[in-house]
């Protein structure tokens, strides 16, 4: 199916100015928090694919459902946490709490002894993700330019991905020192993950200034607080902003077609069983690939417009899927994937949150991305599901063919859909 962005609209104010400031220190902060946590959850989720169905023999169907509650608890959190942050003015704190939360749960793994107990406590690590997501995005969103959301966005991931990428690279090594010994492995992820929340809450500030442009100061905004409180009409707006609900709306729409890493990595050892033995590296390769697209990607996506540029990270999408099912099983068609699939992430994720950012007021901007969180972790949920069931029941080859069908039609319908828009609703 061919697919022209050719003539999406485009704000070319987004990168407007002709000088970049440098990243905020709030970003750089919140990026390191990311990177020690990063590193603390990968530790324990690199091999988790493997180990539920090479070890556990987990079915395709059972492993889908496993997938997606992976991919998808963390949006049972992330509303109530997004307005909550809003609604206090206290972003960090609830952010604090969602970091904490996370970090308490490796060294509860020292007392796990079942997969059930293992799975339950993951899970409550990603319900920590749900709570500290939007609040850390909206300290983000915060602290940047409106011209430099891409960017710093961008520059965010790309520390938390470093993160990711030495998450399994540190577990390989924790048990090539001590084999089989994954008491190890748990008690040097908690220690990671407590350095994470520390560079939060010690380093980064409670309220980081606001980089947005601001009218000149009258008699009436010098005597209002600095920032009001959320209230229901705020929430109200959110869903009567045709920008704001066009862009989540194509976001969940386009992720009830995506196919998890996990599901892609299963699928390059199914064609290739010698890569049982370096299975952690599969993720490695990722968070490289990831790594070193996402600060490029992201100034593209301001310079060029964000949705045309999270549109054609699916298009990468697309490709992963053809290598995939047409996979020889040789290490060069993996590493394509892995290019491909961190080209997918890197023009989405951040990308992603800082077009949604563009439309929001800072007074519920949490809330906003809480909410954008939530639709895509459901549709993630329904997508791990789903390609489960049709991998279980059809093979995995038709299931991504059929997946990349309904990708392909997503996309050409999201491409119409935003060149009908109207400019003011089709921000960058």
């Amino acid at each position: 199916m061919y697919v022209s962005f050719r003539n999406l609209p485009v704000d070319r104010r987004a990168g407007s100015r002709s000088r970049r400031a440098a990243v905020p220190r709030t970003v750089v902060l919140l990026g390191l928090t990311s990177l020690f946590t990063d590193i603390s959850s990968e530790m324990l989720t690199a091999v988790l694919p493997v180990f539920l169905v090479l070890q556990l023999g987990l079915s395709p169907a059972q492993f889908g459902l496993v997938d997606g509650l992976y991919r998808g608890v963390a949006g049972v959190s992330t509303m109530a946490a997004g307005v909550l942050s809003d609604w206090l003015r206290r972003p960090k704190l609830v952010a604090s709490v969602g970091y904490g939360l996370s970090a308490v749960t490796r060294p509860m793994l020292l007392l796990a002894s079942t997969a059930v107990g293992v799975a339950g406590l993951i899970s409550v690590d990603r319900v920590g993700k749900g709570i500290r997501t939007a609040p850390r995005d909206a300290m983000i969103a915060t602290a940047s330019h409106p011209s430099d959301l891409g960017y710093n966005f961008g520059v965010h991931r790309a520390l938390d991905t470093i993160g990711a990428m030495l998450g399994p690279l540190v577990a390989f090594g924790v048990l090539m020192l001590v084999p089989g010994q994954f008491d190890a492995v748990f008690v040097v992820s908690a220690a990671f993950g407590f350095v994470g929340l520390a560079v939060l809450v010690l380093l980064v500030p409670g309220h980081p200034p606001s980089a947005a442009p601001r009218a000149a100061p009258t008699a009436a905004t010098a005597a209002a607080p600095s920032r009001p409180r959320l209230t229901r009409t705020d929430l109200t707006a959110l869903l009567h902003s045709r920008a704001f609900v066009r862009r989540v709306g194509l976001a969940g729409l386009l992720t009830v077609f995506t196919v998890s890493d996990a599901f892609v990595f299963l699928a390059l050892l199914d064609r290739d069983e010698n890569l049982a033995r370096v299975f952690p590296l599969l993720a490695v390769g990722l968070a490289l690939a990831y790594t070193v697209f996402a600060v490029p990607v992201g100034r593209v996506a301001d310079r060029w417009g964000r949705m045309r540029v999270y549109l054609a990270g699916h298009v990468a999408l697309l490709g992963v899927y053809a290598v995939v099912v047409g996979s020889l099983g040789t290490v060069a068609t993996a590493v394509v994937a892995l290019l491909l699939m961190g080209l997918y992430y890197a023009a989405t994720d951040g990308v992603l949150a800082a077009a949604v950012s563009a439309t929001l007021p800072e007074v519920s901007r949490a809330s906003g991305l809480s909410l954008a969180r939530t639709v895509v972790a459901v549709a993630a949920f329904v997508s791990s599901v789903g390609f489960g069931l049709l991998s279980g029941r059809w093979g995995a080859d038709l299931a991504y063919l059929l997946m990349g069908l309904g990708l392909a039609v997503a996309v050409g319908a999201a491409v119409t859909l935003v060149r009908r828009s109207t400019p003011p609703a089709v921000l960058p």
